[in-house]
């Protein structure tokens, strides 16, 4: 019996040993990968000028404001001093990034946050050598920057294709966090496509590879070696990293990298509408099966929808083939395309499906903002609970909308009010239905359905969106 025992205990332990090297064999090797990128990935530090008095008179990095005192502290102490300068002159901040080269003459991307305002870009390669950088170019929108340096015979990184990337996917990051030069950290791909607020052109891809201030620029590898993404945020309420992490495709960055070697600036397609994402109610109320697609709530004038026939309450389902599951899918396919290229979408309009050609436009410089008759009764006494009046010529011109009508007065204990209607708001559209005058308004309003979604366009201090409700039983 005793024999027997220990045998099967040695059995055990030959099974739990092979467990053991069953699971470290699936684990990925990155030494390999390491030990080939490394070279080709460069620590990046600016110096800017600023008025006396509003230097700290010591390089700082960045976000050890939202570190814990004792780990603060001791990066406080490790930053070098440095010297004030005499008074009326100017110190100099200093800032730490990453970045990588893309071509063995000294090209390299990195992060426009990390270059941003710089008055001088340094950089710090593999081999301890400092070299300073020119700025070539930087586009803010999607926060890629590309920079060039006067060497020859530099080490690359292989690029790859972030299409190709898979969620679940193993991915590597080097880079700088806290000026930590060449910091290895490994995680898995999270999600594709993200979009982050006031984000529009850039699919974000997540992950959950440790990302801290001073990664920003550096590369995302896939287990081939090749460059996936730029690391370019983090979503943190401490500091530092929470578990998840932003980086740029890094097809999107190349496209705008070329761009900005050749032409000196980056053009993107432009439609010039405001759009909103298709919830459940809103998906009921314009006939689809499903929530989906980009929903058109504003119209900028003379832009290329207004040209081409895009009409409020349109949603766009598609463009050239490509579908749109989210809102967010939209400004990426468009920004994409070159500014005159034609643009085949299908939409959703009236509940019918149509096929509208559309010439893409030029995104402007800066985001533009979306930016006498019969009166209405005074009573807020309708099935929603509120008062309305005709939009004097003079509103129309200065909110520039056609047609529609004000809330002069809700009822507080109204469906109006309780979806956070207020006085001031503009009624466009009403159950797919434009609202030319208080009369028409007060005609739909009476024949609204009950027990469905409902939706109605509102214009808030010149904002558009549709918003849905439903009345209770008549």
């Amino acid at each position: 019996m005793r024999n027997l025992k220990h045998y099967t205990a040695a059995l055990m332990g030959l099974w739990l040993m092979g467990l053991t090297a069953m699971a470290r064999a699936d684990l990925p090797d990155f030494t390999g990968l390491v030990e080939a990128a490394s070279p080709a990935v460069v620590n990046i530090s600016t110096r800017q000028k600023i008025p006396e008095g509003r230097g700290a008179g010591a390089m700082t990095m960045p976000d050890l404001e939202g570190l814990p005192p004792g780990i603060r502290e001791f990066f406080e102490r490790s930053i070098p001093q440095m010297p004030r300068s005499p008074r009326g002159k100017q110190e100099q901040a200093q800032s730490l990034g990453s970045g990588f080269i893309i071509s063995a003459d000294g090209y390299i991307l990195t992060n426009n946050h990390v270059v941003a305002d710089a008055d001088e870009i340094l950089v710090r390669l593999s081999d301890r050598s400092d070299h300073t950088a020119k700025l070539i170019g930087a586009d803010p929108r999607t926060d890629v920057a590309l920079l060039k340096i006067d060497a020859k015979d530099l080490p690359t990184l292989k690029l790859g294709s972030s299409d190709q990337l898979k969620v679940g996917e193993w991915v590597l990051a080097i880079g700088s966090p806290f000026g930590f030069d060449h910091s290895v950290t490994a995680g898995i791909v999270s999600a594709k496509g993200r979009s982050l607020p006031n984000e529009s052109y850039v699919p974000f891809i997540q992950t959950d590879v440790a990302i801290n201030p001073g990664n920003s620029g550096g590369p995302l590898f896939n287990l081939k070696g090749e460059v996936v993404g730029i690391n370019s945020q983090i979503f943190t309420r401490s500091g530092g990293f929470m578990g998840l992490s932003f980086a740029i495709p890094i097809d999107v960055a190349m496209n705008v990298a070329n761009q900005l070697k050749t032409e000196g600036k980056v053009s993107r397609g432009w439609l010039g509408v405001v759009i909103q994402e298709v919830d459940k109610d809103l998906a009921e109320s314009f006939g689809l099966d499903r929530p989906a697609g980009a929903l058109v709530a504003q119209i900028l004038d003379d832009g290329p929808a207004a040209k081409s026939g895009i009409k409020v309450g349109d949603v766009i389902l598609s463009v050239n083939g490509q579908k749109i599951e989210e809102s967010a899918d939209l400004p990426h396919l468009i920004g994409n395309l070159k500014p005159g290229a034609k643009a085949d979408m299908e939409v959703i309009r009236e509940g019918k499906r149509q096929n509208l050609s559309v010439t893409v436009g030029d995104m402007p410089k800066d985001d533009q903002a979306t930016s006498g008759g019969e009166r209405g009764s005074d009573r807020a006494s309708n099935r929603l609970g509120i008062a309305v009046a005709n939009l004097t010529a003079e509103q129309k011109k200065t909110m520039d909308i056609q047609s529609g009508v004000v809330i002069n007065k809700l009822s507080g204990d109204g469906p109006a009010a309780a979806i956070g209607l207020r006085p001031g708001d503009v009624i466009t559209h009403l159950n797919n239905q434009p609202i030319e005058s208080a009369t028409a308004f007060e005609k739909i309003t009476s024949a609204l359905p009950a027990g469905r979604s409902i939706s109605m366009r509102v214009v808030r201090e010149g904002r558009a969106s549709f918003i849905t409700f439903k009345l209770p039983g008549k």
